[in-house]
């Protein structure tokens, strides 16, 4: 008995050996961002999804739906976020970055491609309103600014107040977060997050198992597929 209890216990620890995958399909050529799940360029994508806190527990009405697309300049992540209420910025501005952006109801993507310093790669955040934030970070360097990084990505977002669904897109240049240029078969290391109302429920597709979203020893992968 006490055997099979370990057993699943250990099943339910991440893996960093074995870790989850996110295909992102590729596409024919760059697009506009579409906030409609039901677009051709989303509808063929091959979604993830999560519906657990930063410690892995269940916070089952906010089940979270991540898709990704790829081209040879960019990567394209598509979130579909129900939510409770919603935190929102009083004062929303998108022709620059918000600081402190997590503050506030935010999707966020961690990527980095360096799978020999994992402590370095980067943050995207978006918000319900369109708002953004782009991040270098490098755990290593805690002192080191950050936020004077500027990736070029682009962002979209609606709310569907009726449905109680926030949409949200992103298209980031390729060139911003791996050296190399994209091929199939390619992979990236990749953490998806949300902090979602006024209590700021945090929650995440790899469980950082602490208060900080940035443990990258338990990212999952993203890999280019045709």
């Amino acid at each position: 008995m006490l055997a099979a209890i370990l057993s699943l216990i250990s099943m339910a620890q991440p893996n960093p050996s074995h870790p989850e995958i996110i295909q992102s399909v590729r596409a024919p050529h760059d697009a506009a961002l579409n906030l409609s799940p039901q677009s051709p360029f989303w509808r063929d994508a091959s979604p993830i999804f999560f519906e657990s806190d930063n410690y892995g527990r269940p916070v089952e009405p906010l089940r979270t739906e991540v898709r990704s697309r790829w081209t040879d300049s960019s990567l394209y992540l598509f979130f579909i976020c129900p939510y409770q209420d919603l935190n929102l910025h009083p004062s929303p501005q998108t022709k620059a970055d918000t600081s402190h952006l997590w503050n506030w109801d935010v999707a966020e993507a961690f990527i980095g491609s360096d799978f020999q310093h994992i402590r370095r790669y980067k943050e995207f955040e978006l918000s319900p309103q369109g708002e953004w934030l782009d991040l270098d970070i490098d755990l290593d360097q805690p002192h080191q600014d950050g936020s004077t990084w500027n990736s070029g990505f682009e962002t979209a977002a609606r709310i569907d107040p009726e449905k109680k669904i926030w949409y949200g897109a992103m298209r980031i240049p390729f060139a911003a977060i791996d050296p190399q240029s994209p091929s199939i078969g390619g992979r990236l290391r990749i953490n998806f997050f949300r902090s979602q109302g006024a209590s700021h429920q945090l929650l995440a597709w790899q469980a950082p198992m602490g208060e900080s979203f940035h443990a990258p020893e338990h990212f999952g992968i993203l890999e280019l597929t045709k």
